[in-house]
């Protein structure tokens, strides 16, 4: 078997590739030499493309995809005409011109999107009755301050990226779907910058959903500013409170065995709709902050 790495934009690629080596031949492509070294320094054997079109050409059997968000639609289209299960590292997409050349691809059941988090061990062993929850709430810490010293300033812009908003409040919006579907809107949303002043974007957030359904509200609050990384869930019911601090297991692993799965046969455990779901309430944060 073999798997494509197209891109290393970002982290996740590296932690994808240490659980797909034991399992498959690596081929990557990337084309600033410094993140491509680093990778092929951990990799050795791994095959070296010099272009998306040649990784391709490597006939992989399945791609991990970590281009910066803009790029991401035009990288996708080859990869889904070749006809094999893809995972895109978040964020897909960004703003709403982004998500309209994802629509156009028509994403279907080969495609894997979204955070790592809902395949924490500890948050999958939630158990949640949406008859008796009051209100969700998500608290995201993730310092971001990699971006106010410069690193990777695509993220940290609203335009391209998305900033913290979107960045981080990915992972709490992911949660908030995955317990309670998909069919949810925007209450509002705001940002503020706290720590890091050279910022593009914010580095504190909060966002407020509601699920059409239900009525029940979940909200999402993010602290760019932290000495600790960690996401918290907190479940509020008459009972009372139910909380899962998600630390050490993030899911990393679980979500390359859920890939590997696709490469195997089975369609994506997250269907596009719903990922797609998780997208349009950040970005409609994005646009309302």
């Amino acid at each position: 078997m073999r798997i494509a790495l197209a891109g290393l934009a970002t982290s996740h690629p590296y932690a994808d590739a240490r659980v797909l080596a034991r399992h498959a031949e690596l081929a990557v492509w990337e084309p600033d030499p410094e993140r491509l070294a680093r990778f092929t320094a951990e990799h050795p054997a791994a095959t070296v493309c010099a272009g998306l079109p040649e990784l391709l050409d490597t006939a992989p059997d399945g791609v991990v995809l970590t281009v910066p968000t803009p790029l991401v639609a035009g990288a996708l289209e080859p990869i889904l005409e070749l006809g094999v299960p893809v995972y895109v590292n978040k964020p897909a997409a960004a703003t709403r011109e982004q998500l309209l050349a994802l629509d156009r691809l028509r994403p279907g059941e080969h495609v894997l999107t979204g955070s790592v988090l809902r395949f924490a061990p500890a948050f999958r062993a939630l158990r949640v009755d949406p008859a008796e929850v009051l209100a969700v709430r998500v608290t995201v810490r993730h310092d971001v301050g990699q971006w106010a010293r410069g690193h990777n300033p695509w993220q940290d812009a609203p335009e391209e990226g998305g900033g913290t908003l979107v960045t981080m409040g990915l992972h709490g919006v992911e949660l908030l779907v995955a317990l309670l579907g998909p069919d949810a809107r925007l209450i509002g949303a705001g940002g503020a910058v706290r720590g890091y002043d050279t910022l593009r974007s914010e580095d504190t957030g909060l966002l407020a959903l509601q699920w059409w359904g239900s009525g029940i509200l979940g909200t999402v609050e993010i602290l760019g500013v932290t000495d600790d990384d960690s996401y918290t869930v907190t479940v509020h019911t008459r009972k009372g409170s139910e909380e899962v601090v998600l630390h050490d297991d993030l899911g990393f692993e679980a979500t390359v065995e859920a890939f590997l799965s696709m490469v195997g046969g089975a369609p994506s455990p997250v269907p596009w709709p719903e990922a797609r779901a998780v997208l349009d309430l950040l970005i409609s944060a994005r646009e309302s902050a």
